[in-house]
């Protein structure tokens, strides 16, 4: 495979570096961009957290982790010492007033580009930013990148986005979500507005409706603290979720340029219907696990999890049924669900056509469905069109459902970089386009509030639901007294 063009010398300072996020997908990604050959011997990555390491301590803690994430195929010695030679460290309080971060002359070239990912805690983005501005870090060629979730509520996010905007401009921030560096997400664009049959079946005429699922069958993993102030709706669905939905409904964009993409997908978000109180509490689903299996082994429930002596009203499960009131989308139900040990981990958007008007052939002789666009994202990147076709063989006409499979991996015989590869080197290119504006931000946030404040004003607990099932059966029912079912994986 030919090497990737070089991208500009850059410096990366990684706050919160000695975190899960940064040791088990950041560090990795930079590998690999590395070994590829995009990133060129002058550019440094800088780790910086409270905890005291040298810059030995941290590239110890750095080889261990490509040991663990980084496919062994894929390790070379002689490109793993040359990376972490690449590799420095800062310890430094971040949170405190005092904090000395005159520290970070000693690593930071002048005329690189400076890259902070902050890798924190959302409530330490603006006294982060304000520090670095303070302290003269921030250059024009700097840019800084935000992890989701960008604050708690509406609130807390404009105040995040105001902070940040006092040092940093719109055009240096990026509002990372790393579903949207996804080979299978950017491949939406390729499907829809690259293939005529696609695009003119993408309509209210043709589609019955669509189904976004993210599952996963992993519990808090050590996350308590932060999941049980946040939940499924603010972990997942308020920003992951909602992005793969404005790709999927978005309008086509007048050019790929980052303004123009984020434009239509803003317009998705602002045409979202608003759900009140009542509908709240008929169209949406919340649930919380209890003690079950996972792969027949036996998991602890979401409070055993979380090590708590009182009971929690957070959600590990959404399902949700949302309208997109536009022309294109008018009738056409949006069913998204996303929840925590589950049966598998799957993300997968299933576009569900409508049934053929009449069917000239007799009942006996075929197991109907209707066709089906299934989109996965993970595992095994890919796409699938499920159709009706002819059993072979002599004799009577009989019908049964066949998949027209593209698994990306396998088609085109190679490697796909992982989302944060791609995002990271777009922010040191200083392209946009994968990365929220301020102002989808905060529609996604508007929209999603009044779900959130509905849920907190009723007395009940979030619905149990066994680990190991697909949440509680209310779900099953939000999509089924529609004369609907989730779609099931059928190989």
């Amino acid at each position: 495979m030919p090497k990737s063009v070089p991208v500009a010398i850059f410096d990366c300072v990684v706050f919160g570096a000695t975190g899960d996020l940064t040791l088990r997908k950041l560090l990795p990604a930079l590998y690999y961009r590395f070994r590829d050959g995009q990133i060129q011997s002058e550019s440094r990555i800088i780790g910086a957290a409270r905890s005291r390491l040298t810059d030995e301590d941290f590239r110890d803690r750095a080889c261990k982790a490509l040991e663990k994430h980084v496919a062994p195929d894929d390790q070379d010695p002689h490109t793993m010492r040359s990376f972490l030679g690449q590799l420095f460290y800062i310890s430094i309080d971040a949170s405190r007033a005092d904090a000395d971060w005159r520290l970070f002359d000693r690593v930071l070239d002048d005329g690189a580009v400076r890259v902070f990912y902050l890798a924190t805690s959302p409530d330490l983005y603006g006294p982060i930013c304000q520090a670095l501005g303070a302290a003269g870090l921030v250059t024009e060629k700097s840019r800084v990148v935000l992890e989701k979730p960008i604050g708690h509520d509406l609130h807390s996010a404009l105040a995040i986005i105001e902070n940040v905007g006092k040092v940093f401009s719109e055009a240096q921030t990026f509002r990372i979500d790393h579903y949207l560096g996804k080979e299978t997400v950017q491949n939406l664009m390729a499907l829809r507005f690259a293939n005529t049959i696609f695009e003119r079946l993408w309509t209210a005429d043709v589609i019955d409706h669509v189904q976004i699922t993210v599952s996963e069958t992993v519990g808090l993993e050590g996350r308590g603290g932060y999941y049980d102030r946040s939940g499924a709706m603010r972990d997942m669905l308020q920003n992951h979720m909602l992005q793969l939905l404005c790709l999927i409904a978005m309008d086509p964009p007048v050019s790929l340029e980052a303004d123009r993409v984020r434009d239509e997908k803003l317009k998705v978000l602002r045409a979202l219907k608003p759900l009140d109180p009542h509908e709240v509490a008929t169209q949406t689903v919340r649930g919380q696990y209890t003690p079950g299996a996972i792969d027949g082994k036996p998991v602890p429930g979401y409070m055993a999890d979380l090590g708590a002596d009182e009971s929690s009203r957070t959600e590990s499960f959404v399902a949700l049924k949302a309208e997109v009131r536009t022309w294109r989308w008018a009738n056409v139900p949006f069913y998204l669900r996303t929840g925590k040990r589950l049966p598998s981990k799957m993300s997968e958007i299933v576009i569900q056509f409508r049934a053929v008007p009449f069917s000239i052939f007799p009942e006996e002789s075929a197991e109907w469905r209707p066709n089906s666009l299934v989109i996965r994202l993970q595992p095994e990147e890919g796409m699938r069109l499920e159709m009706m076709t002819k059993d072979p063989g002599p004799g009577k006409l009989r019908l049964s459902p066949t998949s027209l499979d593209i698994r990306f991996e396998k088609t085109f015989g190679r490697r796909f970089p992982d989302a944060y590869e791609r995002l990271l080197m777009d922010t040191v290119r200083g392209d946009p386009t994968l990365f929220m504006r301020r102002d989808e931000v905060e529609a996604a946030w508007n929209w999603v509030e009044p779900i959130l404040e509905a849920w907190a004003a009723r007395p009940d607990h979030p619905r149990p639901y066994p680990a190991g099932s697909w949440g509680p059966t209310a779900a099953i029912a939000l999509i089924e007294r529609d004369g609907r079912t989730w779609h099931e994986d059928v190989e």
